[in-house]
């Protein structure tokens, strides 16, 4: 998981005075090299980062983890593009800090896949990413999961007994997809299922989202997301599937589910090449709703969207 260059730390902090002191020792390597170095975190940390660098401040790239990470999914794509413009530049620095507090169960639980899938993505790349995790904001169990997907852990911090990774330090990013998601309510509503169904989908899914206080656009969003979805997976998922739908914290969550296999844990997270035919489904609904979660076995597999009225998503 270490090879090729790429390097994956978790950094325990507690409070902005240990994240500064962590951040700005991690970035001293770079700045002193002159190499590329990405921040993402929130706002307010990298106003409190660049006050402290002053004029090397310059130096480095920020984002709002905020607005990149609120859907975990595009925080790969966004390491990528920073790989891709600085394509032999040497080793490359990043901050990255997906986790905060307040994110939902789901959303926890799409972060401790991203974290993993970081192996995977960039396994072969000349990349040193530092992800902070805050111990006085965030649930232990939370913390703990720090151990599943990074290989090395700051400060020196004791391994917690009986944890269960492997040797390595984390999980494998293939038997995610494997993993089971909560049941629906009781009370989802089957939206539809086949092909002639795709304008009925549509029509009860604009009704569901207008009722829940979303507005035009993040409607025809979410319509677009679960429509790309439905009908790949009508083509490419055994020729028949289901949809659900129902209410969880003033969201609106879409369930497709089909009796096909997935097998690539990155789907929907590559950005799709100019040239690509088909295989845009997963990317289109990440970049449209708050949060997706794939999940495939031999059951079949389970597409789950969130879409939230805009005031509920600000962080």
């Amino acid at each position: 998981m270490t090879t090729a260059g790429f390097r994956h730390e978790a950094f325990l902090y507690a409070g902005n005075d240990d994240f500064l002191a962590g951040a700005m020792a991690f970035l001293e390597a770079p700045l002193a090299a002159g190499r590329p170095a990405l921040v993402m975190t929130d706002a307010a940390k990298v106003a409190l980062l660049q006050a402290a660098l002053g004029e090397r401040s310059t130096a480095v790239d920020y984002a709002d983890m905020g607005t990149v990470g609120h859907n975990p999914a595009r925080i790969i794509p966004t390491w990528a593009a920073f790989a891709e413009a600085n394509h032999g530049a040497g080793p490359l620095w990043g901050i990255g800090e997906p986790v905060w507090p307040g994110r939902s169960p789901a959303e926890l639980d799409e972060c401790r896949h991203h974290e993993v899938l970081l192996n995977l993505a960039f396994s072969a790349a000349a990349l040193h990413l530092l992800c902070p995790y805050d111990t006085a904001g965030l649930d232990a169990d939370v913390v703990d999961d720090v151990w599943a997907s990074h290989p090395r852990v700051g400060p020196a911090t004791a391994r917690p007994a009986g944890d269960g990774v492997s040797a390595d330090g984390v999980v494998d990013a293939a038997s995610l997809l494997a993993e089971a998601l909560p049941e629906p309510p009781p009370d989802a509503i089957v939206a539809g299922s086949g092909i002639d169904d795709l304008h009925g989908l549509r029509h009860h899914l604009r009704a569901v989202a207008g009722a829940s206080g979303l507005v035009a656009g993040e409607i025809d969003d979410l319509v677009l997301a679960v429509d790309e979805v439905a009908t790949n997976s009508l083509r490419y998922g055994g020729g028949a599937n289901e949809v659900l739908s129902w209410i969880d914290a003033g969201a609106v969550v879409c369930e497709v589910r089909d009796r096909g296999r997935l097998t690539d844990p990155l789907v929907g997270r590559r950005r799709p090449s100019a040239d690509q035919v088909g295989g845009r489904g997963l990317w289109i609904a990440n970049q449209l709703c708050d949060l997706v979660q794939v999940r495939s076995s031999d059951a079949g597999t389970v597409v789950r969207l969130f879409k939230q009225p805009a005031l509920v998503t600000a962080r």
